[in-house]
């Protein structure tokens, strides 16, 4: 076994277990992300709370979670595939935190890091179908299915060193979205710039 890549999955957990959403809202003396609108960590509520410039610290925090720890990883010379589950156990860590009783974020910001650090290609790939969709759909949670959905479809023809990480993190956005699901189903999701709805559930 090499201790190198487990030390760097476990340093990855560890950092992906900060929360920016709750350290950019301290800082900037806004409400506690984690008890006021969605109750999502996250950068889509930390939008509504505080505006642009705190949801981009935020969403620039997540994603920086996954890309710090591949970084590292590359100047360790890891295998290609280590990579991409060092990636993931950010993923894990953002949704799991060790920090905040094991409750985090819906996972899609840190997910974006990943890309970042993996396959700027992928990465195009997913920030297109995601800024697409929730362009026309106003819908967060929608756009960060699809786009996931999209890397998971394609990414074994387009970059299939990293296929199986991110099917993995494919699979547990669904399921941290199964309520995101129902609420489009049933027409009450969320939209991104709706300040007033009482949904808890945007991406």
């Amino acid at each position: 076994m090499d201790w190198s890549v487990v030390g760097l999955w476990i340093l990855a957990y560890l950092t992906g277990s900060i929360s920016s959403a709750v350290i950019v809202c301290r800082v900037m003396q806004l409400p506690d992300p984690r008890d006021f609108g969605s109750n999502n960590p996250g950068a889509t509520n930390v939008l509504r709370l505080g505006g642009k410039k705190a949801a981009l610290f935020t969403l620039l925090g997540d994603m920086l979670k996954a890309i710090i720890p591949i970084l590292i990883g590359y100047a360790l010379d890891l295998h290609n595939r280590n990579l991409g589950w060092v990636g993931f156990m950010a993923f894990i860590g953002h949704l799991y935190p060790l920090y905040f009783n094991f409750k985090g974020g819906k996972g899609m910001a840190t997910y974006f890091g990943a890309l970042v650090a993996l396959s700027p290609l992928l990465l195009g790939f997913c920030v297109v179908t995601w800024a697409v969709t929730a362009f026309f759909s106003r819908y967060s949670s929608l756009a960060s299915l699809l786009a996931s959905f999209a890397v998971a479809a394609f990414g074994f023809y387009i970059d299939h060193r990293y296929f199986f990480p991110l099917f993995a993190m494919f699979l547990i956005l669904t399921w941290r979205h199964r309520q995101n699901i129902k609420n489009l189903w049933h027409g009450t999701e969320r939209k991104i710039t709706d300040k007033k709805s009482r949904s808890k559930n945007e991406a």
